[in-house]
């Protein structure tokens, strides 16, 4: 089994850290496929940010999609997921999604804590999108800056591990979500130092992808997530415009941008 790890950030330093983490908890026949974006922004941090991220992510699918049997928007945000699960017949994960449907099995509410107050805005639409507000307890952000954003959890942990108890003794949270892509792996390195469940968003949606591979969903032949009838399209990306046009693609697609 292949599932595509979709970054829609250009960090590729993330990406490696998200790929290394997830493979550690794939079973021995999946194999993630890392794939970075070669545009955008290095993290996505806000609405406009999210908005390029999900263009981006619509084109890195579209190039790769068929070649993998699942995918994972690996960006905690999860843009583009929607229009992706319209255009796409592969099962397609996003990463919040994922933590937020495992925190839920684990505890009646959940907090999602991050590395900065940038990100709350999206964040808390992103829970809304999914229809879970309800389960969300709080979104707890880490005040001031950072120095790099591929070594912020190493940098804030322990920052982290506060503001996660604070969460539960303060907000009741009955699971901790540790959000955003560089915060991969931290819930292994503290989960001794947490009373609660840590979710690690990747490790979920890795999980989520496995489970819905194996379960062969059908793609939707009406309702909302149909494919959308063909149009045509001007200045898109190659792959893209055949996928929303309807146009054969030919035997050679390949999944652009992936690195070991």
């Amino acid at each position: 089994m292949n599932i595509l790890l979709l970054n829609p950030n250009t960090t590729r330093d993330v990406t490696e850290r998200l790929h290394a983490v997830g493979q550690s908890v794939a079973s021995p026949s999946v194999k993630l496929v890392p794939v970075t974006a070669g545009k955008g922004v290095p993290y996505i941090a806000t609405r406009a940010e999210a908005q390029i991220g999900g263009a981006v992510a619509l084109e890195m699918l579209a190039e790769a999609h068929r070649n993998v049997d699942a995918a994972i928007i690996a960006a905690f945000g999860d843009p583009g997921l929607l229009g992706a699960r319209e255009l796409f017949d592969i099962p397609i994960v996003g990463m919040a999604e994922a933590a937020m449907l495992t925190a839920c099995m684990l505890g009646r509410n959940f907090s999602i804590v991050t590395f900065a107050r940038a990100l709350e805005p999206w964040y808390r639409e992103c829970v809304e999108m999914h229809g879970l507000r309800g389960r969300c307890a709080s979104i707890r952000m880490l005040e001031g800056p950072f120095r790099s954003i591929s070594d912020v959890q190493e940098e804030k942990e322990h920052l982290l591990v506060e503001l996660a108890n604070r969460a539960i003794r303060e907000d009741e949270a009955d699971v901790i979500i540790l959000g955003g892509a560089p915060l991969a792996g931290l819930a292994g390195k503290v989960k001794d130092r947490v009373p609660v469940p840590l979710v690690d968003p990747i490790a979920a949606a890795v999980k989520q992808a496995e489970a819905l591979v194996s379960l062969a969903p059908r793609k939707a032949v009406t309702g909302t997530f149909r494919r959308p009838d063909a149009k045509s399209t001007k200045g898109l990306a190659e792959a893209l415009a055949k996928r929303i046009e309807h146009r054969p693609v030919g035997n050679g697609a390949v999944a652009a941008g992936a690195h070991p």
